[in-house]
């Protein structure tokens, strides 16, 4: 019998699927990603590296579709972006992969400093190596590629800062565009990275395939944002993220939360119990609207972590599961603070809407969906 997550994947694959063959939407794949996508292959041959980035959450899901045909594996990095989001152990593994594959990579967080600082220097190396292999100390351009909402341009305006810091250049900083929805960067933009010798990073928008016809990759880019929630549903992407975390072992890192069966919230606590001015100020600077705020957040990971803990579900049979998930999106609307005047239907939409988003934020733990295959059954240089 197929586990309540595969089911799910395969409905959200399905509508996926669906959407793509129909472009059942303003944006996928239309006449300006079309033309996106010829202006970036005119340009590729004239890069001295790309920057395959990729989301390091589905670092095969994930993959981008127009490099199928570049020729030189020399001049291509994989770069696994959202490093922070994904499990380390697995990322580590998937780097091993990439090795044995013969596909160089580099796994990064764009938000982080020092992370970003290797990788500049890792770069910086990389370009030194090409140019000397071509006896050249001209201008070197690096081009990032990769699918909507891989982060590419927050890579860019990291590099961007930290490489002018580190040349002690002076004058106004370049940003390009970035945002949490997919497909918000429209143009090719260009932004310098560092000098001796001078080296500037393209940052492109993100394509999607002309069409995502398995149905696993669909529900996997739609899980972590990829494709506009609008498409899936919003609440059957929340149901697809508790099925993956009823089944796994991230939520058994909450136990310290439970309050064994009390019934309240972080936040009841801290009302009954203030006693000091400092407890009470910091009361009030909570924002019970804001659901990314700590003492929510930690409500949230207690419910959840008592739901599956208290109850004895078998995993394996799908209708127990689905059953525990829909208890677990009606008791979710607690630790939210959703109105109770709101209701049942618009309740859960808003419930799915915030859990979404604690998930991918890295709130609720740290998941990696994509398993490695065998090496000896794909090769990463040829993406179709």
């Amino acid at each position: 019998m197929e586990t309540a997550t595969a089911v799910l994947a395969q409905r959200i694959g399905a509508v996926i699927r669906r959407a793509s063959k129909k472009r059942a939407s303003d944006w996928w794949y239309s006449p300006h990603m079309a033309a996106t996508s010829s202006a970036i292959a005119e340009r590729l041959p004239l890069a001295d590296l790309i920057l395959e980035v990729r989301d390091a959450r589905v670092p095969l899901s994930s993959k981008y579709e127009l490099l199928k045909n570049f020729p030189s594996p020399l001049r291509r990095i994989v770069v696994l972006n959202k490093m922070d989001l994904a499990n380390s152990s697995r990322t580590k593994e998937w780097m091993r992969y990439f090795e044995l594959t013969n596909c160089e990579s580099f796994a990064v967080n764009s938000h982080n400093r020092e992370s970003i600082k290797q990788f500049l220097n890792f770069l910086q190396a990389k370009v030194r190596e090409l140019k000397k292999m071509d006896n050249s100390c001209s201008t070197a351009a690096i081009m990032l590629v990769g699918i909507p909402n891989a982060g590419k341009s927050a890579l860019a305006n990291s590099l961007h800062n930290i490489g002018r810091i580190s040349a002690a250049e002076k004058g106004k900083l370049k940003h390009a565009v970035v945002s949490s929805q997919p497909c918000e960067t429209k143009d090719i933009s260009s932004l310098k990275i560092a000098s001796n010798p001078n080296v500037y990073v393209l940052d492109t928008p993100g394509v999607l395939p002309p069409d995502i016809s398995d149905f696993e990759t669909g529900s996997k880019l739609a899980l972590i944002g990829t494709l506009r929630d609008s498409l899936a549903g919003k609440k059957q992407l929340a149901q697809l993220f508790l099925s993956i975390l009823d089944s796994g072992r991230e939520y058994k890192q909450w136990e310290n939360l439970s309050t064994s069966g009390s019934g309240r919230l972080s936040v009841d606590f801290r009302e009954e119990y203030s006693g000091s001015s400092e407890i009470e100020t910091r009361r009030k600077r909570q924002y019970p609207s804001d659901h990314t705020q700590d003492f929510i957040v930690q409500d949230v990971r207690r419910v959840l972590y008592e739901s599956i803990s208290s109850t004895c579900v078998n995993l394996r049979c799908r209708k127990e599961v689905l059953r525990l998930i829909e208890l677990q999106l009606a008791a979710l609307r607690k630790p939210f603070r959703i109105p109770l005047e709101l209701g049942e239907e618009d309740a859960c939409i808003r419930v799915s809407e915030k859990l979404l988003n604690l998930y991918r934020i890295g709130r609720l733990g740290h998941f990696t969906l994509d398993s490695i295959p065998n090496p000896k059954d794909i090769d990463l240089h040829d993406t179709s």
